[in-house]
């Protein structure tokens, strides 16, 4: 049962990753009225025993929370842009989408790995439950 929970909890991680760079790619065109541009997040993730608070001796994988990417903004010059400030220029968040594409390829193969081990878990216990039938 361990080996299909670890890899549940990999899935889980994966998946809110896979959110979070799709909130990050959707955003990178957007300005904000109030001159706070949106900030790219990362999911921040670890063992599940390896943060104050968690059980004793858990195991896989959990989400530990959002951390806002260190990044520069970039200033684009529109003048006729609702969000402009007195100089014309519009700010938005700098993210790099091929950076951000490149690690959603590598997300969704983490998840495919766990979903692969999942199902071998699965398997390994139909089979054991089969020959303990015949015994």
């Amino acid at each position: 049962m361990n080996a299909a929970a670890i890899s549940r909890s990999g899935l889980d991680v994966e998946w809110q990753r896979l959110q979070v760079i799709a909130a990050n790619l959707a955003h990178m065109n957007t300005s904000a009225a109030d001159g706070q541009p949106y900030r790219a997040q990362r999911l921040l993730s670890g063992p599940a025993g390896g943060f104050p608070g968690a059980m004793r001796g858990a195991q896989g994988v959990v989400a530990q929370g959002l951390a806002p990417m260190a990044g520069s903004l970039r200033r684009v010059h529109e003048p006729g842009h609702p969000h402009a400030d007195a100089e014309g220029f519009v700010t938005y968040p700098d993210i790099d989408q091929a950076g951000e594409m490149a690690l959603m390829i590598r997300t969704a193969r983490a998840y495919e790995a766990n979903l692969t081990a999942l199902g071998i878990a699965h398997q390994m216990m139909t089979r054991a439950l089969d020959l303990g039938k015949q015994a």
